[in-house]
């Protein structure tokens, strides 16, 4: 059933990164294509007139400019986000031409750190949000009213849309194309882009990040280095407390004082990254691996592991030991 054409308008700052503003726009024109009419009409804006110099080098050239103010209803607003964007000042132009265009569209949002932009403008104050992993606990520490889910691939909160790092503006696109023309042609749209038209998992399995870096006073962080290097040792607070020679309800209250989560965490995280090493590098089984981390049993390792990155050991396997290769 044929709709009302909705205009999409994409923010776009300098130092953009491209996929953060081409990935929708593909997505959504390819819309267009698979309806065969104009369901959607698609335009870059920019804060000031002239080319956008993006991230990679390559420039766009923005549609309307935030000066010139907006002729027409804006039916979906997104933010694009850039590498840059956490530190970057938004000017009061811009915070103030948000606060002015997001109320009036009918769903509002972000790609990757373009959230950044809209907390500034007050748009995601008792929202729930996502943005990339590498900066979700940056925006959770600036903005402690917005709620920040690091693991999702895009989320949805009443008017608000996010999506997590650069090619999850794909997801959300598609997402907003199955809201608006149904899953049959958000479905059709995966395959001719060949993309999942359900990403499994969330996106902390993608995440770099690296062995939590020891905290503490100099004996605490002796024993994390003590049992990063050593996972699969049974590490129980009365053993660690003993490796420290104090009372094991002591370096409880010590641990969790100091490195800010209990010691029982610390331990299953040091075995987590220890285990994405060994299933990125190696090749014995899921079964091994949980025993040389210094898991009980494979189904233990399993449940951890899906927890923690949002996949199997056995997906992860699958899909991610390339990346190291």
């Amino acid at each position: 059933m044929r709709t009302r054409q909705k205009t999409i308008v994409i923010v776009a700052f300098s130092g953009v990164q491209l996929l953060d503003v081409s990935g929708p726009l593909d997505v959504f024109a390819e819309a267009n294509a698979q309806a065969g009419y104009d369901a959607y009409q698609l335009l870059i804006a920019a804060p000031r007139s002239g080319p956008i110099r993006s991230s990679s080098g390559a420039r766009l050239l923005p549609d309307m400019v935030m000066e010139g103010g907006v002729n027409y209803p804006i039916d979906t607003l997104l933010i694009a986000g850039c590498p840059n964007a956490p530190q970057m000042p938004a000017s009061e132009t811009v915070t103030a031409w948000l606060r002015r265009q997001a109320p009036l569209a009918r769903r509002f949002g972000s790609v990757c750190s373009g959230a950044f932009f809209l907390a500034a403008a007050g748009l995601l104050s008792e929202r729930r949000v996502t943005t990339h992993w590498a900066v979700a606990t940056e925006l959770a520490r600036r903005y402690p009213d917005v709620t920040v889910d690091e693991d999702a691939i895009h989320v949805s909160d009443g008017p608000v849309r996010t999506a997590a790092g650069v090619t999850a503006g794909l997801d959300l696109a598609l997402a907003l194309v199955e809201e608006d023309l149904g899953a049959d042609i958000a479905k059709r749209i995966a395959s001719q882009l060949v993309m999942f038209f359900k990403r499994p998992g969330g996106q902390m399995q993608f995440s770099r990040k690296g062995a939590a870096v020891p905290a503490g006073r100099a004996a605490l962080q002796e024993l994390q280095r003590w049992v990063a290097a050593n996972p699969a040792l049974p590490h129980t607070v009365a053993s660690l407390a003993a490796r420290m020679d104090i009372s094991p309800r002591h370096f409880s209250r010590l641990f969790q004082a100091e490195v800010g989560i209990t010691p029982a965490t610390w331990v299953e995280e040091a075995r987590i990254h220890a285990a994405r090493h060994l299933l990125e590098h190696g090749h014995e089984a899921p079964k091994q691996v949980a025993g040389h981390c210094g898991f009980s049993d494979a189904n233990t390792f399993r449940r951890a592991f899906t927890r923690h990155v949002g996949v199997s050991p056995a997906e992860y396997r699958k899909r991610y030991v390339g990346l190291t290769r």
